[in-house]
C-alpha cells in the first residue's frame, strides 16, 4: 500500500489540502448536476397535478352551474 496510514492519507506529504480541495470542487458541481433536475423535474409534476385539479374543480364548477339553469 502506498500510505502507511489514514493520517498519511489525509495529509499526503502536505499536498492532502490541495488534493481533497480539489476532489470536492469536483464532487459538489456534479451533485448538484444530478440533484437539481430531480428537483425542478419533482416541482413540475406537483404543478401538473395542482393544474389537473384546478381544471377539474372548474369543470365540475361549471356543470353544477349549467345544470342549476334547467
Amino acid at each position: 500500500m502506498y500510505f502507511e496510514s489514514l493520517a498519511s492519507v489525509w495529509y499526503m506529504d502536505g499536498h492532502g489540502f490541495y488534493v481533497w480541495l480539489a476532489y470536492a470542487l469536483t464532487a459538489l458541481p456534479l451533485v448538484f448536476m444530478v440533484w437539481l433536475p430531480i428537483k425542478r423535474m419533482q416541482q413540475h409534476w406537483r404543478w401538473l397535478q395542482a393544474e389537473q385539479r384546478r381544471a377539474a374543480a372548474a369543470t365540475a364548477n361549471q356543470a353544477s352551474v349549467m345544470g342549476s339553469d334547467v
